[in-house]
């Protein structure tokens, strides 16, 4: 029997990332904070973040068409392009089943090497907004979080720590 995850138990993701919680985070991080936990990362649940990276490689592509054109043009043209003939040829002339096949098989590698790429993408957000979070969000959060030790408490604090050290 495989038990549930330790955040089914608890409602720290409802206290913590929820923005009705007095207790939320997200109060502490202010725009930029909500812009990369909010929008990109839970936005349609990684849609909106998919969406700008195939916005991002189909502007790239657009920009690099007239490169692409030019290499793909001087290629096609070139004589040792054409001295592969009898090697390319069969599968140019072969029927439309083996085209849809070599479709299929480079269309799973394009989006395998997207996929892979939004991967990366999304850690290094992740990490971002790690980051954020760890510089933004107060040590201590919630009720009796901001009481203020007095003189006396502080000196013995320091005595303990100083005597484990």
């Amino acid at each position: 029997k495989i038990e549930p995850m330790w955040h089914s138990r608890y409602s720290i993701l409802q206290s913590w990332f929820s923005d009705e919680s007095e207790f939320s985070m997200l109060q502490h991080v202010g725009a930029k904070g909500f812009f990369v936990s909010s929008v990109l990362l839970d936005g349609g649940n990684g849609m909106v973040l998919r969406s700008l990276l195939v916005l991002s490689v189909l502007s790239a592509l657009v920009l690099l068409m007239p490169l692409l054109e030019f290499i793909v043009g001087r290629i096609i043209v070139s004589a040792p392009f054409w001295a592969q003939w009898p090697t390319w040829g069969r599968v140019a002339r072969a029927g439309f089943p083996l085209k849809l096949l070599i479709g299929q098989m480079a269309w799973k590698a394009v989006a395998s090497c997207f996929s892979k790429f939004e991967n990366e993408v999304r850690e290094y957000i992740v990490d971002l907004e790690c980051e954020i979070l760890e510089s933004s969000v107060p040590v201590t959060v919630g009720l009796g979080s901001e009481e203020i030790m007095d003189e006396e408490d502080f000196d013995e604090y320091d005595d303990e720590y100083d005597d484990e050290y």
